[in-house]
């Protein structure tokens, strides 16, 4: 029996879009959580039956209908064309286009053989195949060359049944990572944007520099590539990626922080040497919080040390599990020094793209977000931007915070001037007023006037916000923002001082769940609170909690700056109890009422210093001071409080039971009439459990 098929290598086979396939399936009963999913060798085969099946159907109809105009004399001469252009596809160009899925008897016609002559062609390549079996797109493209064919692939038309699907689909769509612009019709597909983390030295910017097909230092210093921040790679296929020149995992989470999650897909680079190691797992752990997708590069796979195994194991510890292990995570093995596996990575960067249908509108209304920002000699203040909707033009003019200016000019990635820019391209800006913050939202303005007044308003509000004093991100805190955004989790942020302290403190935190609120863990290490820490907090909505630990009194200022709550403890149980206090303040106390007795009002005295109080008969179990209290009259409640005060003949008393009689005065109610009745009832309030 044959081996599991990833739904992506069906698709690929079959000429269909990762989607179209997904969609198939559902519709079929088959389910898949994404295009990594692997499917049993029975339903692949099934299908193959399906497409192709479809496929025969409409040719015939096609047929049928070319019959049909033939007989009327409408397509006799269009038909001989055909044929003769046929002949010319084979024998003069050269060429052989044929839709996939392609099978034995379909290639057999287009090379103008006979199958079984095709099937022992087969043979001497060990391969056995039925006049019915799907080729592989590669096995078909080598057959061909063996005839002297050039192989064209031609894509297979979406069946019109699905077309209203896909338009319903597509209407409102808003792009991933672009605002109220990219709403409307005029949504277009657009390059992803990708950012590589990794641990140091496993060789992040050599990767990078080995797909642009140069050196970062070496261009800068001979003035030949403009560094703004982001690149745009351009596949063999024609496919566009633009890459994020992000120094780490930090300052992926520090624009996020600041709201601005501008990458679409991560690439981890783990080295297949060293395997996963202590700022591979943070930078894991940024992604996860983060909820991007991302796919692993295995690098380094040149070295006689490379450990495959190694990285696949650790990634496994961390709880991502590869598609080669039964997961559906990509894992790459590349070589920065030889290019092995780049092309691989490429395509899988593509792949993913392609699930998340990134789009945006170029004719939108215009968003882009600051990369860097800086001061250059000769050109003021310049900025280096991400255009995620809409287009920036020469000559627009642009808002970022309390800066505004007009574009004096737009520069890209290869030190060329550009007249404008769309979506998912980087470029220099030059003309704003000053230097904005990295992760700020550039907009364009309809005039100057307007954008100067913005600008104010925006310096306004950063000027009264400056004197403010942030409020810390502690519990209490956390918990009322999340009782208004309707959230019952919490994320936390261990630190410990060894591993065995940081596991038991960090699965002692998970198990504190229930259906009413739960903890997540978004990264534990071994060490004192970093600036790391409190990033990673602050994005997350997260607190730190630190075991042994020390936090130096610069990350405590950065905490207090961006609203992080640092706490420290030396007892373990301390913390899990502390902890678990915390989290059932953050759920309501049940409350339950006893009923304690009734009343009924016989008579209603006016006593001159204290007012009027009612003289009652208790008719059932007690009436008690500072007990709750309902007063209903004809079956309506009119009032509900407590008992203030009771008397018994001349005395005050603290109850009175069933059977006698006593005066009551309710807290802050007079309006009594006689035959009045009177609940009286406590209420307990209940430790709320987790």
């Amino acid at each position: 029996m044959s081996d599991r098929v990833r739904v992506y290598d069906l698709a690929r086979e079959l000429g269909l879009e990762n989607r179209e396939l997904m969609d198939l399936l559902e519709a079929e009963g088959v389910e898949v959580r994404s295009h990594a999913s692997s499917l049993e060798p029975d339903i692949a085969d099934l299908v193959r039956e399906h497409v192709i099946a479809e496929r025969r159907d409409a040719e015939a109809d096609g047929r049928q209908l070319e019959e049909t105009l033939a007989e009327l004399g409408a397509a006799a001469p269009k038909a001989e064309e055909e044929t003769e252009s046929g002949d010319e596809e084979e024998t003069v160009e050269g060429e052989l286009h044929l839709k996939a899925p392609i099978t034995v008897r379909d290639l057999a016609e287009g090379l103008g053989r006979k199958p079984n002559e095709l099937i022992g062609e087969l043979m001497t390549m060990n391969i056995f195949a039925m006049i019915t079996q799907v080729l592989d797109v590669e096995l078909v493209e080598r057959i061909c060359e063996k005839y002297g064919v050039k192989f064209i692939r031609e894509r297979r038309e979406k069946a019109k049944a699905k077309e209203p699907v896909q338009k319903a689909k597509e209407k409102g769509k808003v792009t991933k990572s672009g605002g109220e612009g990219a709403k409307g019709a005029g949504l277009q597909a657009r390059s992803p944007v990708v950012a590589f983390l990794g641990h140091v030295d496993h060789g992040k910017t050599s990767l990078q520099d080995y797909i642009r097909k140069t050196r970062v230092a070496a261009g800068e210093a001979g003035g030949i590539t403009q560094h703004i921040g982001a690149s745009v790679i351009e596949t063999e296929d024609g496919h566009h990626i633009t890459c994020l020149d992000t120094p780490g995992h930090e300052a992926f989470t520090t624009m996020r922080a600041r709201g601005a999650n501008a990458t679409d897909i991560a690439v981890l680079v783990v080295a297949a040497d060293d395997g996963v190691m202590p700022q591979t797992i943070e930078a894991i752990n940024h992604v996860k919080a983060a909820k991007v997708p991302f796919v692993v590069a295995m690098n380094k796979m040149d070295l006689p040390g490379a450990n495959p195994d190694k990285v696949m194991l650790g990634l496994q510890q961390q709880g991502i599990t590869p598609e080669d292990w039964g997961g559906d995570v990509g894992v790459c093995p590349v070589s920065a020094v030889t290019g092995e596996g780049i092309d691989g990575l490429l395509e899988r960067i593509l792949l993913e793209a392609e699930m998340l249908e990134l789009r945006a509108d170029p004719n939108g209304e215009l968003e882009a977000l600051i990369i860097e920002a800086q001061l250059e000699s000769g050109m003021g203040a310049t900025a280096n931007v991400l255009v995620r909707n809409g287009t920036l033009h020469s000559g627009d003019t642009i808002l970022c915070g309390p800066y505004f200016g007009r574009v004096k000019a737009l520069v890209d990635s290869q030190g060329q001037r550009v007249k404008e820019a769309g979506p998912s391209t980087p470029v220099k800006v030059l003309g704003l007023s000053g230097v904005p913050e990295a992760g700020a939202t550039l907009v364009r303005c309809s005039s100057d006037r307007e954008a100067k007044a913005r600008a104010a308003e925006a310096e306004q509000e950063q000027r009264v916000g400056d004197l403010e004093t942030k409020k810390v991100v502690d519990l209490e805190g956390l918990f009322d923002m999340f009782k208004e955004q309707n959230r019952n989790e919490l994320n936390v942020v261990v630190k410990a001082d060894v591993q065995g302290s940081l596991e038991a403190i960090a699965e002692s935190i998970r198990k504190i769940k229930s259906d009413k609120i739960s903890t997540n863990v978004i990264h534990g290490a071994v060490g004192e609170v970093t600036d790391n820490d409190v990033t990673l907090a602050a994005a997350s909505e997260a607190i730190i909690i630190g075991f042994n630990v020390r936090a130096m009194p610069k990350v405590n200022r950065l905490a207090k700056q961006h609203g992080v709550e640092i706490r420290l403890y030396s007892v373990i149980y301390e913390l899990l109890e502390q902890l678990q206090e915390a989290l059932r303040g953050r759920l309501r106390p049940e409350v339950r009422e006893t009923p304690l007795g009734a009343a009924e009002i016989i008579q209603v005295f006016n006593v001159s210093k204290t007012g009027k109080i009612c003289g009652c008969s208790v008719t059932g179990g007690l009436v008690r001071v500072g007990a709750s209290a309902r007063v209903h009259r004809e079956n309506e409640l009119i009032y509900n409080g407590k008992v203030a005060s009771l008397r018994r003949f001349k005395d005050d008393v603290r109850e009175v039971r069933s059977g006698l009689e006593c005066g009551i005065r309710l807290d802050n109610f007079e309006d009594f009439e006689v035959g009045d009745r009177i609940e009286i009832f406590e209420i307990t309030e209940l430790r709320p459990e987790l």
